[in-house]
């Protein structure tokens, strides 16, 4: 399922147009990007839990010289499913 199917799968359970479905999705999708960009996290019951994890500056080797590259510190999106949702997918 991808972003448009999901949109689609909005319109059909609550009506309205397919638009209205859209900014929906978009705006659930924006809710969550913002909100991990605070530094907060996003807990969806059932679902699970979008979190920010700070990965730490590390050296690393190009492997087709061999030579060590220096790779920033960043952070990354992190997801955490509930026990509800992996039992759902077993």
């Amino acid at each position: 399922m991808n972003k448009q199917a999901l949109a689609e799968w909005v319109h059909q359970k609550i009506g309205g147009t397919k638009v209205a479905a859209e900014e929906v999705v978009d705006g659930l999708i924006d809710a969550i990007i913002g909100t991990l960009k605070k530094g907060d996290e996003v807990s969806i019951a059932g679902l699970g839990i979008f979190s920010v994890k700070q990965r730490a500056a590390r050296t690393a080797r190009n492997p087709k010289t061999g030579a060590a590259v220096q790779v920033p510190a960043t952070k990354v999106p992190k997801f955490r499913a509930a026990k509800a949702f992996k039992d759902a997918v077993k």
